[in-house]
């Protein structure tokens, strides 16, 4: 697959882009620091950086693939093997969990030890406490992993369509699984209901009117990987695509960048499954915006019809463009990055290299180009937020296993 631009999956003609016209110049508004902060980073990553088996994730140069799409170069971050988790939500749910268990038992008693709690050692006190959320899977595995590691109960709710192999990777962690009607955000809301039902504490990677503290601590979460990629690159970049649901990373991602460069912060385009989104619809119509129906995409972490009430302010501030694509280029890029054609071999899931396959649309199509002054000049970093975390999947699209895929990896 070498051949981009007249590649079938890549065709600007079943994609959508728009250019933000809120987009903010100039420093990062003083307001959405309540939301994100690097205050708040230093304060995830002393937290994160602590727990047995932190590392960094790889950040892969596609060298060859940067040539081809006429860039100077283009840096993936494969998140694929985050606390052994397969996605980068090992950031943000279980740092939210550790939050939450911290301040509940802090009420609780005056003599409380964050550094205990840390290590493991509440466990007797936090398993009095459960949490919930509603997940496409990562999200889900990330607070059961969370809640064992600190010791409380976990309950997840999963939609229909959500696939057992995700459904058996979140019970591995020892949580109860619920299955509700409907899509993503029906499952929000039976968790929401549950929890005021049972004294329940959500923790939610989206937010909603009258709950936001706790999307903020998972959107925090996601930093530590933003800093660990400004401290391998040799350039900052000067482009960023990120894959969006609910907007929480994307968020997570412009925030960080933005506090740190100010109005020299990279060309931020958010990209989107084109059946479900949200913040793309958000954008057109200048304001937070709901898109309903099954919302059926292969891009099943992206597959999310209603924008985070606190994510949305720094996209529509941040944001210098949104894209929406088809599966097809989600399903071809994952191909393309199993195959080694792009110049690494990297795992990447059906939403972890959404970013990547706007990245390949948009070069592409020269007004795009020039719209978001995509050029040769340009240093492009990609999140790859997921790895094979459905591996039934992944085989059937990709023909081959996520471990046969890495077994020949060369990078």
């Amino acid at each position: 697959m070498t051949d981009f631009f007249s590649h079938p999956a890549f065709m600007p003609d079943k994609a959508a882009f728009l250019g933000n016209p809120s987009r903010k110049a100039g420093a990062y508004p003083e307001p959405f620091k309540a939301t994100l902060s690097h205050a708040g980073y230093v304060r995830a990553a002393g937290i994160i950086t602590s727990w047995p088996g932190y590392a960094p994730t790889p950040l892969v140069s596609l060298a060859t693939l940067a040539e081809q799409l006429g860039v100077a170069s283009i840096h993936y971050k494969d998140e694929g093997d985050r606390f052994g988790l397969g996605s980068f939500k090992a950031l943000g749910g279980a740092y939210a969990v550790f939050r939450l268990l911290a301040r509940e038992l802090g009420r609780r008693n005056d003599s409380f030890d964050e550094a205990a709690l840390a290590s493991g050692r509440l466990k007797e006190a936090a398993k009095q406490i459960t949490v919930c959320c509603a997940t496409d899977g990562n999200h889900g595995r990330s607070v059961a992993w969370g809640a064992r590691t600190f010791g409380a109960r976990a309950t997840i709710f999963v939609h229909e369509t959500v696939s057992e192999q995700r459904v058996d990777a979140i019970r591995r962690y020892g949580a109860e699984v619920v299955r509700t009607k409907g899509n993503y955000d029906d499952s929000v809301r039976e968790a929401d209901r549950a929890a005021a039902e049972n004294g329940w504490f959500v923790v939610s990677d989206t937010s909603y009117p009258g709950y936001t503290d706790v999307p903020r601590d998972v959107m925090q979460g996601y930093a530590v990987m933003v800093a660990e990629a400004l401290e391998t690159c040799e350039a900052p970049p000067t482009h960023v695509f990120l894959q969006a649901g609910v907007g929480g990373l994307a968020a997570g991602v412009i925030a960080h960048l933005w506090e740190a460069y100010g109005a020299d912060m990279p060309v931020m385009t958010v990209v989107e499954p084109i059946r479900a989104a949200c913040l793309f619809e958000s954008a057109r119509s200048g304001k937070p915006t709901a898109v309903a129906g099954e919302l059926d995409t292969v891009m099943a972490g992206m597959a999310c019809g209603e924008p985070s009430v606190i994510a949305w302010p720094i996209l529509e501030g941040g944001a210098s463009a949104f894209m929406a694509i088809p599966d097809e280029a989600a399903l071809a890029t994952m191909q393309l990055l199993a195959s080694g054609a792009a110049g690494a071999t990297i795992v990447g899931g059906e939403s972890g290299g959404a970013g990547l396959a706007g990245l390949i649309v948009a070069a592409g199509q020269p007004d795009w180009r020039q719209s978001i002054g995509l050029d040769r000049a340009s240093r492009v970093l990609l999140i790859g937020s997921e790895g094979d975390t459905d591996p039934d999947l992944y085989a059937r699209i990709v023909g081959r296993t996520g471990d046969a895929v890495r077994a020949g990896a060369q990078r």
